[in-house]
């Protein structure tokens, strides 16, 4: 079974960075990349990043975004938590965007992740065939 793990390492007023790791059930690195969510707001539907903490995540269909992403599970007052791509933390409502960097895109000051939309892509692969998984987010909040 996959196992997730992010860092949440910097805090800005509207959103935090972290990275993303991927590990086999033996602790060997499968991926890599960083995340961006929204800063935490006392767990808020839809204006906050989720709590800290152990989730089991499970590969689900999605018909807002129309494919299967993982979602995590069990998060208290909160459902729909997901990993997607997004490049800009205008776009999330409570989940994680994944990307190859963070960076200034649209200039306006606030650090970005890009190239959302591949880095799913090779996050889905490196979860395999897998679809549930643990999440262990790391940081405050």
């Amino acid at each position: 079974m996959r196992h997730i793990l992010i860092r949440r390492f910097k805090y800005l007023r509207d959103e935090i960075l972290g990275t993303l790791i991927v590990f086999d059930n033996e602790g060997k690195v499968l991926f890599n990349c960083m995340t961006l969510e929204l800063a935490y707001h006392n767990n808020a539907k839809n204006k906050s990043s989720v709590p800290t903490g152990d989730y089991v995540i499970q590969l689900e269909y999605s018909g807002r975004f129309k494919r299967e992403l993982w979602e995590l599970k069990d998060v208290p007052g909160r459902s729909e938590c997901k990993i997607h791509n997004a490049n800009f933390y205008r776009q999330l409502n409570g989940c994680i965007a994944v990307g190859t960097r963070h960076t200034h895109i649209n200039g306006d000051g606030v650090p970005d992740v890009t190239d959302s939309v591949r880095t799913l892509e090779r996050f889905h692969a490196a979860m395999g065939d897998s679809v549930t998984a643990y999440i262990d987010i790391l940081g405050m909040a």
